[in-house]
């Protein structure tokens, strides 16, 4: 397996981040940092930012890939979100960043009741929020969009990797209630991607992953269709890492299967020299490459090592 490869299992499995419009003019050209973007059609046709909300416009969802901390997605989430809300009032975020537990603390932050450090302090926020994740909610603040906290806890995808699906069963019916009520784990085009990545010789093991994965995604896909079943005359904006987006494999086919009715719009990233397979019909966000982590096997490892010894403690599972 490739350095590149294995960085991207290891990270998976680990793992189980100005408000105005612009308009064509305005969109900045390429300058070769890591801020800038551009939109391309799935054949190639560039799009503006204001030409892509016009091209969302029949879309109930828009389900955008990221790739944790890159600077120039998250500004084009941020830039993205401000625009739809000025062209569609009724839009909802829709964030895997938060978990359910946290939706009562996020609205109450939307609502004023409190500050931003309550705010953090009493939800499962990511470790990057300030940097990347900060602009969204504040945009929804400003224009009182709703924001759905949309996936499942952190203990529950650690404890179904460690103890497999048996685990849902023990759990009581509060804390059950944080997970999707049915986890698509059947074979599927998504579970041989995930497989091609993840398998190590370990059948159960990966199995028992690949059910932590599906956890994300299913809860996501609830969370957004019982939003939009409440809410109908909404649109929502959902980020979420790349792999739970591109292609419709994970989230919008769980989506499609919960509201075949759903209109799905999907943007996932890609750079110029690795560009999306041509069969994949998203609307292309290019940017350029992050830094490359480890330039050799040896560094790899050593900061491999070192994560897992950074690692959190384990939950009680039992």
């Amino acid at each position: 397996m490739s350095i590149r490869a294995f960085s991207t299992a290891f990270i998976l499995a680990t793992l189980l981040g100005c408000t105005h419009p612009l308009t064509p003019k305005e969109t900045p050209a390429p300058t070769g940092t890591l801020y800038d973007y551009q939109i391309e059609s799935s054949n190639g046709i560039p799009y503006s930012l204001n030409e892509l909300a016009n091209a969302l416009s029949d879309a109930d969802v828009i389900l955008v890939g990221e790739w944790h901390t890159h600077p120039g997605i998250h500004l084009f989430q941020a830039q993205l979100l401000a625009t739809l809300s000025a062209r569609y009032p009724a839009t909802a975020l829709s964030m895997e960043q938060f978990s359910r537990p946290d939706q009562s603390v996020i609205d109450g932050y939307l609502q004023g009741n409190f500050g931003e450090s309550e705010l953090l302090g009493k939800s499962e926020k990511w470790p990057n929020y300030a940097s990347d994740y900060r602009p969204l909610i504040e945009i929804a603040k400003t224009n009182a969009l709703p924001v759905i906290a949309a996936n499942t806890t952190q203990e529950i995808v650690r404890c179904l990797a460690a103890k497999g699906e048996g685990y849902l069963d023990t759990l009581p019916a509060e804390k059950r209630r944080h997970v999707a009520n049915r986890l698509s784990s059947e074979a599927s085009p998504y579970k041989e991607k995930f497989l091609s990545v993840m398998f190590h010789g370990d059948e159960e093991k990966t199995n028992n992953q690949y059910l932590a994965q599906i956890a994300w995604d299913d809860t996501m896909a609830e969370s957004m269709v019982a939003f939009l079943a409440e809410n109908p005359n909404h649109k929502v904006m959902h980020i979420a890492g790349a792999f739970h987006v591109e292609n419709g494999l994970g989230i919008a086919s769980r989506m499609l299967a919960r509201n075949p009715n759903l209109n799905i719009a999907i943007i996932s990233p890609q750079t110029q020299d690795a560009p999306l397979p041509n069969d994949v019909r998203d609307y292309r966000l290019i940017v350029n490459p992050l830094p490359e982590q480890w330039l050799s096997e040896e560094e790899m490892n050593a900061a491999i090592g070192t994560m897992r010894h950074s690692r959190r403690k384990a939950p009680d599972c039992s």
